[in-house]
């Protein structure tokens, strides 16, 4: 039944003002979405024939971080979790202050890598994770400036990471993506070219971080 009260016909104009309204941005946050959900399904999700990742792809539904129980803290004691670094994609490696022969060489791998991606390597921020309370030798400290060397719970952080049979947390570096995902674990003695085209491959498919 038509009707000509100017009050119903405003009142059935706005509704429908407001329906288009609501389409229009579920069809924007729909756009603004599609990459992030594509990139990722890519990775956690669909597996298309022929990609051959060197490193080992980290269900993080089993390895959430656990920030409470890392209790992460800068060199002077100050909390500094990991949440920070979310927006960005993290080389993370471990291991005691006593920073000898593999520990150095991972932390140059990290520098290099990151060095490596070009223009891109400012989505990467490179993590060090201390696994104990005595003071780091200043000469490392300054030859990879720009590592954030971090303290935390070692406890916790074995239980966290995982390794490969008869393996140590010390002996990978591992990659959290910039959701705050552990996401990939690189092998002992890691071939670097091949770990540059893992992260790249990564970067390129990724719309965030």
């Amino acid at each position: 039944m038509q009707t000509n009260n100017p009050e119903i016909q405003q009142g059935r104009q706005d509704r429908q003002a407001q329906k288009s309204g609501r389409l229009k941005l579920l069809a924007v946050i729909a756009v603004c979405a599609f990459p992030i959900v594509a990139s990722y399904l890519t990775y956690y999700v669909i597996k298309p024939t022929g990609r051959n990742n060197y490193g080992a792809l980290i269900d993080p539904r089993l390895h959430p971080i656990p920030e409470a129980q890392l209790h992460v803290t800068e060199l002077d004691g100050k909390a500094s979790p990991l949440a920070q670094f979310k927006g960005k994609w993290i080389l993370l490696q471990t291991g005691p202050s006593d920073c000898q022969g593999a520990c150095q060489k991972q932390l140059f791998a990290m520098q290099q890598l990151r060095l490596m991606q070009g223009k891109e390597m400012e989505r990467i921020e490179r993590v060090w994770l201390v696994t104990d309370a005595q003071p780091l030798e200043t000469m490392i400290m300054r030859e990879f400036d720009g590592t954030n060397m971090l303290r935390v719970n070692s406890d916790a952080l074995k239980a966290w990471l995982p390794v490969e049979a008869g393996g140590r947390a010390e002996d990978h570096l591992y990659l959290i993506d910039p959701l705050g995902n552990l996401m990939m674990r690189f092998p002992k003695d890691a071939d670097p070219g091949k770990v540059k085209k893992d992260i790249a491959r990564l970067l390129k498919a990724s719309a965030i971080g």
